[in-house]
């Protein structure tokens, strides 16, 4: 069944190109206007805020909390009844390291707030904590799909591994446009939308 959406697509092949061609212009709009510096580092508030900016000419509920239960394979994440006592312990968790900042990351990717779009907002919420912490951010180009959702699938358990990939991963090229756009591009293609570069829309 395809998500309703505002621009009445019936069709999921339709629908992804719309949504990735869209979304990417959003996102790349984000770092050119200079809104990304107006998130909430850390905080729901400020995924909200990235997702809705990102999805709002899509779906209805961009930047609103699901209010379906969500599940990706055998993997169930957070129940929307206990979301919202979730998202309130993510945005307080402690993020002064990288280990705390990855830690608080995973806690995000299992409440999977959102009804679609989680992974691509996450990812930009995440170099976001990672920059005005550590002053460093992920160079996405530099992390491999298939190790990166493996990784991901198992931090639920044990994070050591999302941890060593992402360390490795790590660039003091904060404010760096190339490295941003490209980035953008790489966490589209993890969710398989690779049909538009951002620097071409």
């Amino acid at each position: 069944m395809v998500l309703a959406n505002k621009l009445n697509i019936a069709s999921q092949v339709e629908l992804n190109r719309a949504e990735e061609k869209l979304s990417k212009q959003k996102a790349k709009q984000l770092f050119e206007s200079g809104d990304i510096d107006k998130v909430d580092v850390g905080t729901f508030a400020g995924l909200a805020y990235v997702h809705a900016y990102l999805f709002d000419e899509v779906y209805a509920f961009a930047g609103q909390v699901r209010d379906v239960n969500l599940a990706k394979g055998n993997f169930r994440f957070a129940p929307v009844m206990y979301l919202q006592a979730s998202l309130a312990h993510i945005s307080a968790m402690p993020q002064q390291s990288f280990e705390q900042i990855i830690e608080k990351y995973v806690e995000m990717n299992v409440a999977h707030p959102f009804r679609e779009g989680n992974g691509r907002a996450t990812r930009i919420w995440l170099d976001l904590m990672l920059k005005k912490e550590i002053r460093q951010v992920i160079d996405w180009n530099a992390v491999d799909k298939a190790e990166y959702l493996s990784a991901m699938e198992r931090s639920v358990v044990k994070d050591l591994e999302i941890k060593y990939l992402l360390k490795s991963a790590l660039t003091d090229q904060i404010n760096d446009r190339e490295l941003y756009m490209k980035g953008i591009d790489v966490s589209y293609y993890y969710e398989g939308y690779s049909e538009y570069r951002v620097e071409d829309l």
